[in-house]
């Protein structure tokens, strides 16, 4: 499966922040009820601070639903998938991803 850039395929939604040697940080701003782009991250920490309820759509078809509170933090090995606001909120968060 090709590697998609996320602030390349969903420019709308995600920005890159910093980069350097060791990590790239995203920002995500993912209005209610919207989805972005399929798309790939190496090894990440994602830091919600604003959350919803989160689909994440793996390319098998699989979802993966998350209750993401404020605050809420995760971390995933290199994956693919696709995410959606399924809540009625506003999500904000900072994704770390780990270069290696």
């Amino acid at each position: 499966m090709p590697y998609n850039d996320p602030a390349v395929v969903s420019p709308d939604i995600y920005q890159v922040v910093l980069e350097n040697d060791f990590v790239r940080v995203l920002q995500m701003d993912l209005p209610a009820g919207q989805s972005d782009s399929q798309h790939s991250h190496p090894a990440v920490t994602v830091i919600f601070i604003k959350g919803s309820k989160v689909e994440f759509t793996l390319p098998d078809g699989q979802v993966i639903e998350l209750e993401a509170t404020d605050g809420h933090v995760i971390w995933n090995d290199a994956w693919t998938h696709t995410v959606k606001n399924a809540g009625d909120t506003d999500i904000r968060a900072y994704l770390v991803e780990t270069k290696r």
